[in-house]
């Protein structure tokens, strides 16, 4: 994230307190109201780590991944594995009775 992408979360993260604190005001401590509280907090804890992110260099590795080599050949498949099989898109072999 860029510094302007951080500072425009932050003040819009800041309106949504705002707004928030002004439904508590207007509806109490429902549980709506609490639910928005906490996302809030949520996206503030989270834009929070974003910065720490960016502030701390970091190595891109891939995962290492097990991968298992399957060889498939190159002789001609058996013609009897497609007895009976419809090609899709061109309407198939069978014909209606």
């Amino acid at each position: 994230m860029t510094s302007t992408e951080i500072v425009e979360l932050r003040r819009v993260i800041g309106q949504l307190r705002h707004c928030v604190s002004n439904l508590r005001g207007r509806y109490g401590d429902v549980a709506a109201v609490q639910r928005l509280a906490n996302d809030v907090e949520r996206m503030d804890i989270d834009a929070t780590e974003l910065v720490d992110m960016d502030s701390t260099p970091r190595q891109r590795e891939a995962p290492q991944v097990e991968r298992e080599v399957v060889v498939v050949p190159d002789t001609p498949y058996d013609e009897s594995l497609w007895k009976d099989a419809d090609d899709e898109g061109l309407g198939g072999y069978r014909h209606r009775t």
